[in-house]
């Protein structure tokens, strides 16, 4: 699911692209004795990620906050503006090479958020590295996308060695015996759900394996029921998790649900319905939104009338950096590549300290991973999970 070939680009295109990216829109300012000041204006950060179709709860919070935060910044800078260019890739993999080719083909765009999940990670970003555009992801956890020598790439989370562990913790913290683990096959969802199944050993009586759009869950329900699992992992996203939980109610499975990021979203809700969700529980390497520092939550309320949804701060702590490098005069791709190696600040809404390593990522340190538990059709913060 959400995996995809990657088509190469000709060099010859690549070239111009690149060359066209290293671009700076600059605005001349009244200087002295002859001289010039230039400040950076018009400039994009492009936001990447499922905005539409079934995964979209998962993204559209994030895309709000990295409005926010724009528009916070324009407020103070209103002669000379940035803007937000969103990259819908309805969260597949095969519509990712497009947007991004035409991310790196607009001189303009100079960061990314995102792109916001693993399997379409995995096929925009050596597009991106090729065009030395940054980005950074508020959260795709695959641990391997820090493997592949991308120096363009930054997570603003923990991965999936830190997830994969903790939702074991929590499986063994409710004393199930035995479980149950399925995941859908993306690069996202089966590494999970790998990380799982190896932290919980001999705990695990079984697995199966899901498909894109599945919509027919009866063959896994039956394996499920038969199995004297009390409890079932989910690894994968709330498209396919929703369907599948409502089925395995209807067959009667009085198990807990488990499941990480990819289904704590307002649509694994709703969709699903308060009396199949109720109980289901999602981890997720990010805190309470709703519990963010400084005026963060406020300003968020203010904006939407909502309450901040999943990564939103994450996504407006990355935008807010992105902004920073861009007031500070960074003018193109390699620039703010640059401002990224050498960043080390906590971030106004996370707390989290943004400092990565060669391979992009946080410190583990820096690292959190909570469960939330769904609760008449919320999803309220349970805890903390201990680190192993």
């Amino acid at each position: 699911m959400r995996q995809i070939f990657v088509r190469a680009i000709g060099g010859v295109a690549l070239a111009a692209l690149v060359l066209g990216g290293a671009a700076a829109c600059k605005q001349d300012e009244g200087g002295t004795e002859g001289g010039s000041a230039s400040k950076v204006c018009d400039l994009k950060i492009g936001f990447f990620g499922a905005l539409s179709g079934g995964d979209a709860g998962l993204v559209t919070p994030g895309k709000q906050a990295a409005d926010l935060a724009v528009k916070q910044y324009n407020a103070e800078h209103a002669d000379c503006k940035v803007s937000i260019q969103a990259y819908d890739s309805q969260g597949k993999p095969e519509l990712a090479g497009g947007l991004a080719t035409s991310a790196v083909g607009d001189a303009k765009v100079v960061g990314i958020v995102g792109p916001a999940f693993s399997g379409e990670s995995e096929t925009a970003n050596p597009i991106f590295q090729q065009a030395g555009l940054p980005v950074i992801t508020q959260s795709a956890t695959r641990p391997s996308l820090a493997d592949n020598g991308w120096a363009i790439f930054h997570r603003g989370v923990g991965n999936d060695f830190s997830q994969g562990p903790a939702a074991a913790a929590y499986i063994k913290s409710i004393n199930a015996a035995k479980v149950f683990v399925v995941d859908d096959q993306s690069a996202y969802g089966a590494g999970l759900a790998d990380e799982v199944k190896k932290a919980l050993g001999a705990t695990v009586v079984a697995s199966d394996k899901a498909t894109d759009n599945q919509q027919d869950f009866s063959a896994i329900v039956t394996k499920v029921t038969s199995s004297g699992a009390t409890a079932l992992f989910y690894g994968g996203y709330t498209e396919e998790a929703s369907p599948f939980l409502k089925q395995l109610r209807a067959g009667g499975y009085k198990g807990t649900f488990v499941g990480g990021d990819g289904i704590y979203d307002a649509n694994m809700l709703s969709v699903t319905g308060n009396a199949d969700v109720e109980g289901a529980v999602a981890t997720c390497p990010c805190a309470p939104a709703t519990t963010a520092k400084g005026t963060f939550v406020q300003d968020f309320k203010a904006e939407f009338n909502a309450e901040p949804g999943v990564y939103a701060d994450v996504a407006y702590d990355l935008t807010k950096i992105y902004l920073e490098a861009i007031g500070e005069g960074k003018s193109s791709r390699a620039d703010i590549q640059a401002f990224l190696k050498s960043y080390n600040k906590a971030g106004s809404a996370t707390g989290v300290t943004y400092k990565w390593d060669d391979k992009g990522e946080l410190d583990p340190a820096q690292v959190r991973v909570w469960s939330y538990i769904a609760k008449n059709g919320a999803w309220a913060p349970d805890k903390e999970i201990p680190k192993a």
